[in-house]
């Protein structure tokens, strides 16, 4: 992500701006960040995780969506495009544009050498503050590796750290499991 200099936005310039906007930007503390392209290997996880998603949720009352559908944390102001976002029962928006979710229950974040950070900080550090949100899983894109953290009592992280193309990724809230030998199909490893 890279910063544009400019005077802090409110939400609503952001959303005039990001809505007439031919590419997306996220929004932290009244600052628009640009967001770079993907490479063959995020975008091949990031269809893997959620076509394994779209079959297993199918009828039963949750929803996934690619990176098309912002979010919006409302206790930090921050305004994101997860690479898969699910929401269970009805999904509430922020507007009658009917682009903004405020209530997903699941998040997945492909890292990126550029973005790694952000993604395990200040994004997660905001995420934490969404009431609906039960789980937050991290794919990495360098190795086989899959971060799932999952919101317990009291409001605390658990971590699954899965490692091994063998693994299940294993989302009770969702009642799903997904196999990492399906989510890492077709990607190849980095050069070295």
């Amino acid at each position: 992500m890279s910063s544009n200099p400019a005077a802090k936005l409110t939400d609503e310039q952001y959303l005039a701006i990001e809505r007439a906007a031919e590419f997306r930007s996220e929004f932290v503390n009244g600052e628009m960040f640009a967001m770079s392209g993907g490479t063959l290997r995020h975008a091949l996880l990031q269809s893997n995780v959620f076509g394994e998603l779209y079959g297993q949720l199918r009828g039963r009352g949750c929803t996934a969506f690619t990176s098309d559908m912002r979010v919006r944390v409302s206790a930090t102001g921050m305004y994101t495009y997860p690479d898969v976002t699910v929401v269970c029962g009805k999904p509430q928006l922020a507007d009658t544009h009917a682009d903004t979710l405020l209530n997903p229950v699941v998040i997945f974040e492909v890292l990126s050498p550029s973005t790694e950070g952000y993604d395990r900080g200040l994004k997660f550090q905001s995420y934490r503050t969404l009431a609906s949100l039960r789980d937050y899983i991290l794919v990495d894109q360098s190795s086989v590796r899959i971060e799932h953290y999952t919101r317990g009592e009291a409001d605390t992280w658990t971590l699954r750290d899965c490692q091994s193309i063998e693994d299940d990724l294993v989302i009770d809230s969702l009642g799903v499991t997904l196999a990492l030998r399906r989510i890492y199909d077709g990607v190849e490893p980095p050069a070295a």
